[in-house]
C-alpha cells in the first residue's frame, strides 16, 4: 500500500513501553509528519512520543516518508 498518497504513514515506536510497535498516523495538513503523538492505554494512561530522526521512503523521489521513528517522552495519567 502506498501510504504517502493516502495521507498517512507508519509511526515506529523505537523505545519506551510500546517499543517495537507501529501505528498508522495521519500527516499534518501541511503534509509533514506529526512532531508528537499521544496513544491511549488502559487505566486512563496516555503515552506521549516525539518524532525522532529516522525517516523511511519507498523510493528516492518520494516527497513524504512512509515510516517515521518516534521516541518515548512520558506517560500521562488522566
Amino acid at each position: 500500500m502506498d501510504t504517502s498518497s493516502s495521507g498517512s504513514y507508519t509511526a515506529k515506536l523505537i523505545d519506551g513501553p510500546l517499543e517495537g510497535k507501529t501505528v498508522a498516523t495521519a500527516f499534518l495538513d501541511s503534509g509533514d509528519p506529526r512532531p508528537r503523538i499521544e496513544l491511549n492505554a488502559d487505566a486512563g494512561k496516555r503515552y506521549v512520543y516525539a518524532r525522532g530522526a529516522g525517516l523511511e521512503f519507498d523510493g528516492p523521489g518520494d516527497a513524504r516518508p512512509t515510516a517515521v521513528d518516534y521516541r518515548f517522552i512520558e506517560t500521562v495519567f488522566d
